[in-house]
């Protein structure tokens, strides 16, 4: 692999990471906001019903960018090309 194609890929991961730190910001935010508004209605609590939803949205995210990347990310990508590749090659 040539130092331009690393490149790229620490490119790509850096700005998965950004992506997922701005969503995580985001929610938090949003859900701060939803928490006070819930609390000074005075009417039954609902803020748990997005916290859940979109917290699993947040979670999936992390998951994707932190902990499968091995599994379905870039080199993924590479290792299915190569597979298809092979199978095209077989008489």
């Amino acid at each position: 692999m040539d130092n331009e194609q690393e490149y790229r890929r620490a490119r790509h991961a850096v700005r998965s990471i950004r992506g997922f730190y701005i969503h995580l910001v985001v929610f938090v935010l949003v859900m701060a906001y939803l928490f006070i508004i819930n609390v000074m209605t005075g009417s039954g609590w609902w803020v748990q019903w997005p916290f859940f939803g979109w917290g699993l949205a947040v979670v999936i995210h992390g998951a994707t960018v932190f902990g499968l990347g091995g599994w379905l990310g870039p080199d993924w990508e590479d290792r299915k090309i190569k597979e298809i590749m092979d199978k095209r090659k077989q008489p």
